[in-house]
């Protein structure tokens, strides 16, 4: 069973799926699905076309330095059968597999590192801009506390408890 990539998103096109298409020049373009095949009759281009994996490796989304994708590259030359070898290879592609899963899980950790950070730092922005909303329209501003020390505790009852009542 032959699996081939899509010419426009890299997705895996299996066998009896997507379309292909043969330009004059007898280039072959294959495509997962016509949502791919459209995009490229406008012509588009898949590195500024935010879901295919082009873009995803050019803007740092993706894994595009691991070492284990070299496992995946197309190879056209047969192999003789070796019950040895294939026993072998499929023990290096479960290892392989933990290995690429560990390996996006820490470059997803890593690309996440300092968004609750930002979030807090957003959010503090925010109510100091929407203070007046947050203020009564007649409380004077010499003997209030400023906002910013004002510190309000906020104990979360679970969801047991409020079912009781």
């Amino acid at each position: 069973m032959r699996l081939e990539k899509c010419w426009f998103c890299s997705s895996t096109v299996y066998p009896g799926h997507g379309i292909q298409f043969v330009r004059n020049d007898a280039k072959i373009f294959r495509f997962c699905r016509s949502k791919c095949h459209k995009n490229f009759k406008m012509k588009r281009n898949p590195r500024k076309v935010k879901w295919t994996k082009a873009y995803r490796r050019l803007h740092g989304k993706d894994m595009t330095q691991d070492s284990t994708f070299e496992f995946e590259r197309k190879r056209n030359r047969p192999e003789r059968y070796d019950r040895n070898l294939t026993e072998n290879t499929l023990k290096a592609i479960k290892t392989i597999d933990k290995v690429r899963f560990r390996r996006e899980e820490t470059h997803h950790k890593n690309r996440m590192k300092g968004k609750a950070a930002k979030e807090r730092k957003e959010a503090r922005k925010e109510h100091d801009e929407q203070l007046h909303m947050v203020k009564a329209p007649g409380a004077k501003e010499s003997t209030a506390i400023p906002a910013s020390k004002v510190k309000v505790n906020v104990q979360h009852e679970s969801a047991d408890n409020r079912m009781e009542e």
